[in-house]
């Protein structure tokens, strides 16, 4: 037995390489989430859908997270089964996921019949769109504690934060094109199924990336299994009980439901706010809010390779909050309408969205065994969908009943007017709690020795 013979992670080339693969596969994940998120207008004019039908729509992704589990349960499968067996299953649960809400877009038919839920009627293309985005939400987040997991194996001791970062950073492409893109697309094509249809095709090149992957995570786990290293205890059903006692989990998970509930809820809105608060054209109201992911896809690795190389990771987090608070309220205020301005705000709000969850992640990878990660993940992203199906129904619900300030022509057709002071005031009223987590995340941080202000990279030894 030679525990000294390198690992298939140990030469850079081919983590990297392993990095890439797993990354395509969630810019696909994105592309397909975000390809509605610039179109609420354009299914307002054109599939008849108002804000309310919309606002469930976007908080259909994480129904079936929260009422049934299924993302804890896909977090005990990837501890249990492993990344290779996680991935894959993610992957077809997407891919038929979003092939379901394909089908439900492209259907006219279903806008002719309606059912009633919690005392609202709904079109039947919308519960249909509701159904398969629910099941879409499944795979996509059991992908992300996949790939969160797979890119703590493969960079732990080395540079995780920066690879945690880059590969953040290319899914974030994916929101990035899909709200650019996804409006000229449904434009050229008058319709908004073909944008749907876009992101169907490339998740499924995305399940083949992964496919490719499996072969090198099936050699990295016969070499450790060959050379005897690295032997850790398996996961076991106890341990979620040592998960929910750390404080450390807790304040992480809490920090992750606010920030994202005042991050990922917007980019479904942000469109129509440029639309009808700063004159944007319609086609390119998706221009300005992708500058946020576009933003992210530079910063996110360079405050990983800080916190990396230097720490600070709580201060990352606080940093990070105290900006998307003060963005979120500026963009409240009534008077801030020109689109230059939005351009600024969008920028800000980018910086913001980089360093939070650059320092966060891997945050918790110092918090938590390597064998417990895919179940704090999952629990973490169970968390994290709480506010991800919440906040985009109350702000279609409050959009709808409070926010409407007359009517214009679109298009030939008669649509609302949107005065959105309301809705980004909840966003910043979400966000500010944040501030009060990060700084509370600090402190325990001293008490409990987490370390989350000292530098992740290890220094070179022969252990491996």
């Amino acid at each position: 037995m030679n525990i000294n013979t390198p690992h298939l992670r140990d030469s850079a080339m081919t983590r990297w390489l392993v990095l890439i693969l797993v990354a395509f596969t969630m810019f696909a994940a994105y592309v397909a989430s975000d390809v509605f998120s610039p179109l609420q207008t354009m299914l307002e004019r054109h599939n008849q859908w108002n804000p309310s039908e919309y606002g469930w729509f976007s908080g259909s992704y994480s129904i079936f997270n929260v009422f049934l589990g299924m993302l804890i349960f896909g977090g005990l499968i990837l501890d249990r089964k492993g990344i290779r067996f996680s991935g894959i299953m993610s992957c077809i649960l997407m891919v038929g996921g979003i092939a379901l809400k394909y089908w439900a877009v492209s259907n006219d038919s279903l806008l002719q019949s309606s059912m009633v839920f919690f005392g609202s009627e709904y079109k039947m293309q919308v519960v249909w769109a509701v159904v398969g985005f629910g099941i879409y939400g499944v795979g996509a987040e059991v992908a992300g504690i996949t790939v969160s997991k797979t890119v703590v194996k493969w960079f732990k001791g080395k540079e995780l934060a920066l690879a945690m970062g880059m590969q953040l950073s290319l899914a974030r492409l994916g929101s990035a094109a899909a709200l650019a893109f996804s409006p000229m697309i449904a434009s050229r094509f008058s319709n908004v199924s073909t944008s749907v249809l876009f992101g169907l095709s490339l998740l499924i090149v995305g399940l083949l990336a992964f496919a490719v992957y499996t072969i090198y995570d099936k050699r990295l786990d016969a070499q450790i299994k060959a050379s005897g290293a690295e032997k850790e205890e398996s996961f076991n059903i106890k341990d979620v009980k040592a998960i929910l006692n750390n404080k450390g989990f807790w304040l992480i998970a809490l920090l992750c439901v606010l920030f994202y509930s005042a991050v990922f809820p917007f980019l479904k809105y942000a469109a129509g706010m440029m639309e009808f608060k700063f004159g944007v054209d319609p086609k390119l109201s998706g221009l300005i809010p992708s500058m946020l992911p576009f933003g992210a896809i530079v910063l996110t690795p360079l405050f990983g390779r800080i916190y990396d190389k230097i720490g600070h990771g709580a201060d990352l987090m606080i940093g990070g909050a105290l900006l998307l608070t003060t963005v979120h309220t500026l963009f409240a205020m009534p008077f801030i309408n020109q689109w230059w301005m939005a351009i600024i705000l969008m920028v800000l709000l980018g910086i913001a969205f980089s360093m939070v969850p650059s320092a966060m992640w891997p945050s918790l990878a110092k918090i938590i065994p390597e064998r417990q990660l895919g179940t704090t993940y999952a629990l973490t992203y169970y968390i994290q969908n709480i506010g991800l199906m919440i906040v985009p129904i109350l702000v279609g619900y409050v959009l709808n009943n409070y926010s409407v300030v007359g009517t214009v022509v679109k298009d030939g057709v008669v649509v609302n007017k949107y005065d959105y002071t309301l809705t980004m005031t909840i966003f910043a009223a979400v966000c500010s709690l944040s501030i009060i987590i990060a700084l509370i995340l600090k402190y325990i941080d001293k008490k409990m020795g987490y370390r989350l202000q000292f530098a992740n990279m290890e220094k070179k030894s022969v252990r491996e």
